[in-house]
């Protein structure tokens, strides 16, 4: 019996290993984006300008972004408004796709999964699974564009219901310090 148990033991000790020299790095895609970021938008809240800040954090099990934007009073927009935002991403390791969940300051929660990425990895599409806080049947989509090394733009879009995505803001972001921080 004990023969047997040191035989399961090696097998299973074996097959780790196998595993974890196997194990790839799922963030590599979406490594460009750690370190913090400034940038601009435009849209319905009309023209705002932001800092955000991507990092691993949790063990690298998440990829982190908080996100601030200021758009002063202006006329579609006599008030002004402060954005701010906490965004999630995860793998979904059954789905083998990446999830995104964002909750920002308006009170919307947002649950995205990866439609597509194209084959170089410079265009991120997710779209909406849940938005919570909006009437029923409302979609989103988010898509992200890297244009070089150090800038990227990003566009979020609304689908009432029975209705084509219609542009709600697209964002130009510019990173402002070096790539691939970590937050433990």
């Amino acid at each position: 019996m004990t023969h047997k148990i040191i035989i399961f033991l090696l097998f299973i000790s074996a097959a780790y290993g196998q595993i974890q020299k196997e194990t790839t790095d799922i963030w590599q895609p979406l490594r460009y984006f750690l370190g913090k970021w400034e940038g601009y938008g435009s849209g319905k809240a009309g023209y705002g300008k932001g800092e955000r800040e991507y990092a691993l954090v949790l063990n690298d099990q998440y990829l982190y972004y908080s996100d601030r934007t200021v758009f002063k009073p202006q006329e579609n927009n006599p008030t002004g408004e402060l954005h701010e935002e906490w965004t999630i991403f995860s793998f979904d390791r059954l789905r083998k796709k990446f999830i995104i969940r964002q909750f920002n300051s308006e009170g919307f929660i947002n649950q995205l999964v990866m439609k597509e990425m194209s084959p170089d990895t410079a265009t991120f599409v997710f779209v909406s699974e849940r938005m919570e806080n909006l009437p029923k049947g409302f979609r989103g989509r988010l898509t992200y564009i890297i244009q070089n090394e150090n800038e990227f733009t990003e566009k979020f879009e609304l689908a009432p219901p029975g209705q084509d995505f219609q542009q709600f803001i697209k964002n130009y972001w510019k990173r402002t310090n070096a790539k691939n921080t970590t937050k433990q």
